[in-house]
């Protein structure tokens, strides 16, 4: 099934740094009409390649992906790396992971108690980890493996890269809507022993809210049986945040339609550190 002509094709991801078989990278694809996104299908890729030439291979789509498109000024500036995100992103990504352990462990190891790691603007009001982090979750590794791969596919990240303007990357996290509908109730675990029942209803939850369009994003799901229980049965929660994301990037794309220049991005986000997709500046925890 594709988008009609006129449409512009809606991609969500849940983004691993190290893709394997038993954990791909989840890329789900839709629609947007009105109010309703449309989810079409869902990808798995095994491999970076095989995830980079699927973003090759669409020759125009809007995407929300799972992973930091920037890092804290406070950190970059304390480090003395570029402010320019072009320069400072093409540093970061020629380090290996241990130089940036190393680093980013030093910064926190001088600093007090409590305070220990750098924030971006958007990370209190979306509830997100702070994108330095390399252990639990280790979503800096996830951004040093991402990025490179956006940036190779040639695609526009809103607000920070201009590329391909047919083909546009906003970055996406799926906690921010989940926490909406569940408050502080887990939904998900890459632990099989930890995909329990009640994990298992509050991704119920999340997919009624999504499909009732009762939710922060004020957009209807719709998508086939089939896929419905394919987002209930998946444990790891992976495809649940993949749609989720696609969800976002729809969010984005009415907010395009609307005449916003940044599909809904704060006008004067810092353009080093980029901003979460459908995260409200005024948003609380």
């Amino acid at each position: 099934m594709k988008a009609p002509k006129d449409q512009t094709r809606l991609l969500g991801c849940d983004f691993t740094s190290r893709p394997t078989r038993k954990k791909p990278i989840v890329l789900a694809q839709g629609s947007l009409v009105g109010d309703v996104v449309s989810l079409e299908k869902l990808d798995r890729f095994e491999s970076d390649t095989d995830f980079l030439q699927a973003l090759q291979s669409h020759p125009s789509w809007l995407g929300g992906f799972d992973l930091p498109f920037g890092l804290p000024r406070e950190l970059v500036q304390t480090l003395g790396w570029p402010t320019d995100w072009f320069k400072c992103m093409a540093h970061f990504c020629a380090l290996t992971r241990e130089e940036i352990r190393l680093q980013f462990k030093a910064f926190c190891d001088a600093r007090p108690v409590g305070q220990k790691f750098a924030h971006r603007l958007t990370d209190l009001p979306a509830q997100s980890s702070p994108s330095m982090k390399w252990v639990n979750p280790p979503v800096a590794y996830m951004m040093h493996a991402g990025v490179p791969l956006l940036l190779k596919a040639g695609v526009t990240l809103a607000g920070l890269h201009r590329a391909d303007p047919m083909r546009v990357a906003l970055e996406a996290y799926p906690g921010f809507f989940a926490k909406s509908i569940l408050g502080g109730k887990s939904y998900k675990s890459d632990d099989v022993k930890k995909q329990t029942p009640d994990r298992l209803i509050a991704r119920k939850d999340i997919v009624h809210a999504l499909e009732l369009g009762n939710n922060v994003l004020g957009l209807r799901l719709k998508l086939s049986h089939a896929l419905r229980e394919a987002l209930i049965e998946d444990g790891s929660g992976d495809s649940l945040d993949a749609v989720i994301c696609c969800v976002q990037a729809g969010w984005a794309q009415k907010q395009h339609l609307s005449g916003h220049a940044l599909y809904g991005l704060p006008q004067d986000m810092d353009p080093l550190e980029g901003w979460i997709v459908g995260v409200p500046i005024n948003a609380t925890s």
